[in-house]
């Protein structure tokens, strides 16, 4: 059935502005996405076979470019607008997750409110939480998202929003999807030269802590933080 088939009121653009996103089934919400269908295929046909290849709804956030495209009556521009929604769920997610705790007070309370962030994730994560000096969370910032071993992150960035939150001291947290929570050459490379840079700015880095499956290493209950 084409959209123009139904009745106006029960289409789905209708009846998200008449009830609400929250009200649409997962085929509707796919229908808006879609817009239009193709010369064969309606755009509910083409959510219903998404659906179908998927099976649930929560399986999109792996889909690949080259899945989607597979699918007859989806090309790349469909697919990319797929792609593009799902990202931008799954940073909204991370951006708004609430931690909380109104204050740090040591590692173990860092890893219990943030490990579920990490859970399933096949990319590393790094966040930096932002305190001021009463140790109260004043911010929280996912600065980089890397490939499946590998996180690159900048100091500028890590510094950039301590001034924006006047914070006055930090903690980075990041995943290792291998699970092996050990830090790597590259983990102790990064942590010491933002431990520096923050003596140097007087914002200082007090914590860098590394989640893996249940587990975490703390650089500062390692005695591998040093502010001097």
């Amino acid at each position: 059935m084409r959209i123009q088939d139904i009745p106006k009121s029960e289409r789905p653009r209708e009846r998200l502005i008449s009830f609400g996103a929250k009200n649409l089934s997962n085929e509707e919400l796919l229908s808006i996405v879609f817009r239009c269908g193709t010369k064969s295929k309606s755009a509910k046909d083409l959510s219903l076979e998404l659906l179908k290849e998927i099976k649930k709804m929560s399986s999109l956030k792996d889909i690949t470019i080259s899945k989607l495209n597979a699918i007859n009556g989806i090309g790349i521009s469909k697919a990319t607008m797929i792609l593009a929604i799902v990202e931008i769920g799954r940073r909204i997610f991370l951006a708004e997750e609430i931690i909380n705790f109104s204050n740090y007070t040591n590692s173990q309370m860092i890893y219990e409110n943030m490990k579920n962030t990490f859970v399933d994730k096949k990319q590393e994560l790094f966040f930096c939480l932002y305190f001021d000096n009463r140790q109260h969370l004043v911010g929280k910032e996912l600065l980089f998202c890397g490939t499946v071993n590998k996180s690159i992150v900048h100091p500028r960035e890590v510094f950039k929003y301590a001034y924006l939150y006047s914070a006055t001291s930090i903690i980075c947290i990041h995943n290792h999807p291998s699970g092996d929570v050990n830090p790597s050459e590259d983990d102790i490379i990064l942590t010491n030269s933002l431990v520096s840079i923050g003596y140097i700015n007087k914002i200082p880095i007090v914590d860098h802590i590394i989640i893996g499956n249940n587990n975490y290493y703390s650089f500062s209950d390692n005695g591998k933080i040093n502010n001097r």
